[in-house]
């Protein structure tokens, strides 16, 4: 006979496995996108990496169980959890276009603060006083990462913020969603909706009417659509298998396994955007952004820690009643 509990200790694992090669590949992801933004507008990256992305899924798809799974119950969610995702993917990639990428995708990790605060009303939870005290730390890394000690505070850093608002909504969905369709039902509305918004966003400011506005951010989403270059073309094969493959490793470790235990691996992510950050644009976290990384990174990691804590609780109470 089957043992359950061996069955989702297994899912559990499996979780992982797939948090932990989507953290590298979206990383990846990521720092092609800061590659490309010198030279090519996001909502064409955007394109270029959605249409790979689609056919990506669809492969999937038709050797995963067949096109039967493009189906969904749910597809009003489905576009609405594609829809968070275009805004946190363009507000992400219009900070890495103006800041370092560690320093852009540490702020974005504030997403699970966010995910508590947010539990509040949408999940009717009740958060004590330590994870409020952790909430007020990790937005505290913010600010000292923006160092408003200077004159001018760059609004780019801003963006991040955005971006874990967006993916925090998105990450409520994705386990809602689960319970009915499979990861590559999901990715497949992602790369759709990518795709068509992506087109359209083109089609109305793809001639580049305006660009040139003087700052990164901005130039990186107004500039102009352009032939790629030979040279640049595997880099955007990179792109969309990258985020075809991510996309779809995160939405199954997020339905294998419970978000307070695969949550924690995202993080991943940090050290290795610092690695790669510094390998490809020499850039290195200042002692304030690393300060504000450790703020951060704590406080994520504690309300993680509390919310795997009350799960705990809440399992051993109700095996005893």
């Amino acid at each position: 006979m089957k043992n359950p509990f061996e069955s989702a200790e297994n899912h559990s694992l499996n979780g992982i496995y797939c948090i932990l090669i989507g953290m590298v590949v979206v990383t990846i992801q990521d720092s092609t996108v800061k590659w490309l933004s010198p030279d090519y507008s996001l909502h064409q990256i955007m394109f270029v990496r959605s249409c790979i992305g689609l056919l990506i899924a669809l492969f999937v798809i038709k050797f995963g169980g067949g096109f039967h799974l493009i189906k969904t119950q749910n597809l009003w969610l489905q576009l609405i959890r594609g829809g968070l995702l275009i805004i946190a993917n363009m507000a992400l990639f219009m900070a890495v276009a103006a800041m370092p990428i560690a320093e852009a995708i540490a702020i974005f990790f504030v997403a699970p603060l966010f995910i508590t605060i947010l539990s509040i009303p949408i999940l009717k939870e009740r958060v004590g006083p330590r994870r409020w005290i952790a909430v007020i730390v990790g937005l505290l890394g913010v600010i000292v990462m923006m160092n408003p000690t200077e004159k001018i505070v760059d609004w780019a850093a801003l963006l991040p913020l955005v971006a874990a608002l967006a993916y925090a909504l998105m990450q409520m969905l994705t386990r809602k969603l689960g319970a009915t369709d499979q990861a590559s039902t999901m990715t497949f509305y992602n790369q759709s909706t990518l795709f068509a918004v992506s087109l359209i966003i083109g089609v109305i400011i793809g001639d580049g009417k305006f660009s040139n506005m003087g700052h990164a951010s901005l130039d990186f989403l107004f500039k102009a659509w352009v032939v790629p270059d030979k040279d640049h073309l595997w880099i955007f094969m990179i792109l969309g298998i990258t985020s075809g493959f991510g996309s779809y490793l995160l939405s199954q470790a997020y339905r294998l396994g419970e978000a307070n235990l695969i949550a924690p691996f995202e993080y991943v992510s940090l050290p290795l955007s610092i690695l790669l950050g510094y390998l490809l644009w020499r850039d290195f976290p200042t002692s304030s952004g690393f300060a504000g990384m450790t703020l951060i990174l704590g406080a994520g990691l504690y309300v993680l820690y509390r919310e795997k804590t009350r799960s705990n609780n809440n399992f051993t109470h109700n095996q005893k009643t």
